[in-house]
């Protein structure tokens, strides 16, 4: 009999999780730059510790944020957009890039609203002509 779900050994999670990713869709990155907060718990549950960032790429699946300093991020967090009002989307930290970037996955897709809002407050020149329709919210 095989060691299903042993430390090491395959397991029907693992092949499920896999195939939940490869299945999920890729949706394209887009150029902003907008303040972000991450937000995590530190030292267990009593104390939440909040960092500033910036998001430079986001897609509704994904983003890529530049933090200010160099610091340990926790595997998962949750990200705010305080000019977006966007509150709370909970993020998984896939990789840490060169020059303070991290690449996050969003644990939910963002809306086509949130993604408008986002682009609306976004300081990058190429969402220079975005308006916010008031009749959407």
């Amino acid at each position: 009999m095989r060691n299903v779900g042993v430390v090491g050994g395959p397991s029907y999670l693992s092949k499920e999780e896999s195939f939940m990713y490869d299945r999920e869709a890729r949706f394209p990155m887009q150029d902003t730059c907008n303040a972000a907060r991450i937000e995590y718990t530190e030292k267990g549950v009593m104390h939440m510790a909040a960092r500033r960032c910036d998001i430079v790429r986001i897609s509704q699946s994904a983003a890529i944020l530049s933090l200010l300093t160099q610091y340990h991020v926790p595997r998962q967090f949750y990200l705010d957009l305080p000019d977006a009002r966007i509150k709370k989307i909970g993020c998984v930290l896939m990789k840490t890039l060169p020059k303070n970037l991290i690449e996050v996955r969003f644990l939910r897709q963002l809306s086509d609203k949130e993604l408008n809002r986002v682009f609306v407050y976004s300081t990058h020149p190429a969402h220079r002509n975005h308006v916010l329709d008031v009749r959407a919210w």
